[in-house]
């Protein structure tokens, strides 16, 4: 049994690091920057909730360390030393098993024997590989300059001319010269988000969304807000509110098949959604990676917007090629030469061998007839896995109309965390909700990618802990 007096030194204890660990934490995400000012001792200890004594002990613990220095009458400031990034420290602190991060690099570094229905991308046998390898052999002939010099900044023509083409087939005008290649999606927001914020600007993102938006966000030291999702897209009453709150300056989002939720934007609420973005001076950024999975296409706020406040990005990662990495930026006009100045900066050239890889599948006939196998594939998978879900208690939220995700809600009482930890120990990959949450409040949920999902023993390890 613990005396008083001693629980009182751990609870000291304890305050004292988790002081300690703001102070760090703060510092790895660059709200406080070298050579900069420390809270006062006693704002400080009123902000934690910590007497001031407290504060004192972990300012000098951190001045023993080094991170931090004091000036006899002005306070403690940062040292000037450079402190390197660390994006696992900006934002909440997260369970391993919950952290975005902790979910990618179980997923792209899972063995043969892993498991992975919370990965985000289909198994290669379900990817078009023999129009990939006649591609490849005809790319292997192709003249020198393909093979080994620097592509234009703007990208290959021919990819851009075709993409210009498949984008007007969902109503989205925009000539080649509005598209700029990107060695993939993810590429293509981290310029967009280079050209377009600041440090310490407010990103809105659905609430769920993509968890590496989230990540992307931390690197470019951005504030986030998150706005809850419906079945139709996100609630425009509940965006108002937070658009008159936090005044962001951009806003991330899903074209056609959300992700994670699999929710589909309705018209109206697209017509709404772009009514508050021009009340509020507010840009958005569509992310269209999943559009080849739509029967049909949905309403695109590129489509309503004419490329006015909306720039539309995608990839082929998802139905294509993980390996062939290739994404591509719609924007208005006035923004291609700063963003090619941007992708010169980052990246020098063009993935020129990617791009006409690209190019030779999608012109080809046979990527047309893979995508309508796949489509059907995954409706029937969709269907097969949620079923099996919904017979040991995992209820989907909602079915969705095409794509690979199910969001879904646990029985009363489990934490996703607790099972994803769980099912890794049996070489299973799990997403918990939380990781695609900014306001952490998916615990109940866990996303599932059906193509990777059909194995029995997906079921089996879930339905051991939910029924035992």
């Amino acid at each position: 049994m613990v005396s008083g007096a001693v629980q009182m030194v751990v609870d000291s204890k304890s305050k004292v690091e988790t002081t300690m660990e703001v102070i760090r934490q703060r510092i790895a995400g660059r709200s406080l920057l070298p050579g900069g000012k420390l809270p006062s001792i006693r704002g400080f200890a009123q902000t934690l909730g910590v007497s001031p004594s407290t504060v004192v002990d972990a300012y000098e613990r951190l001045v023993a360390e080094g991170l931090i220095h004091a000036r006899r009458g002005s306070g403690f400031f940062v040292a000037n030393q450079s402190v390197p990034l660390s994006l696992a420290e900006i934002g909440p602190k997260l369970d391993r098993e919950i952290d975005p991060f902790w979910i990618s690099r179980q997923s792209l570094e899972a063995g043969d024997a892993m498991l992975k229905p919370g990965c985000g991308w289909l198994p290669p046998s379900w990817l078009p590989e023999e129009p990939l390898r006649k591609a490849l052999r005809a790319l292997s002939r192709a003249e020198a300059p393909v093979l080994g010099d620097y592509g234009s900044p703007l990208g290959s023509p021919g990819l851009r001319q075709l993409l210009s083409q498949r984008l007007a087939g969902r109503a989205i005008e925009c000539a080649p010269d509005q598209i700029i290649l990107t060695e993939s999606g993810t590429q293509a927001i981290d310029l967009l988000c280079r050209f377009l914020l600041e440090p310490g600007d407010t990103v809105m993102v659905d609430d769920p969304c993509y968890f590496n938006f989230q990540a992307l966000l931390r690197a470019h030291r951005a504030k986030m807000v998150g706005v809850p999702m419906t079945p139709a897209g996100p609630d425009i009453d509940a965006m108002e509110q937070m658009l008159e709150a936090h005044r962001p300056r951009l806003y991330i989002t899903n074209a056609g098949i959300h992700n994670p939720t699999g929710a589909m934007l309705s018209p109206v609420v697209a017509h709404r959604l772009l009514k508050l973005a021009e009340q509020f001076g507010l840009t958005i950024i569509e992310d269209d990676i999943f559009a080849d999975f739509e029967h049909s296409p949905a309403p695109r706020l590129a489509a309503f917007d004419g490329l006015d406040r909306v720039v539309s990005i995608g990839s082929f990662s998802k139905t294509l090629s993980a390996s062939a990495r290739s994404g591509y930026i719609t924007a208005r006009p006035q923004w291609i030469e700063n963003l090619i100045d941007l992708k010169i900066a980052t990246s020098f050239g063009g993935g020129r061998l990617n791009a006409e890889l690209v190019l030779s599948v999608l012109s080809d006939g046979g990527y047309r007839r893979h995508m309508e196998r796949l489509r059907a594939r995954l409706a029937q998978a969709m269907t097969q896995v949620a079923e099996r879900l919904q017979a040991i208690g995992i209820a989907p939220w909602l079915y969705p109309q095409a794509g690979m995700f199910l969001w879904c809600q646990l029985p009363e009482g489990l934490d996703a965390a607790d099972v994803a930890r769980a099912a890794l120990a049996k070489n299973i990959v799990l997403a918990p909700g939380n990781a695609f949450s900014v306001s952490q409040a998916a615990r109940g949920f866990l996303r599932f990618n059906v193509s990777q999902s059909l194995d029995d023993r997906v079921f089996e390890v879930l339905g051991g802990q939910i029924q035992g």
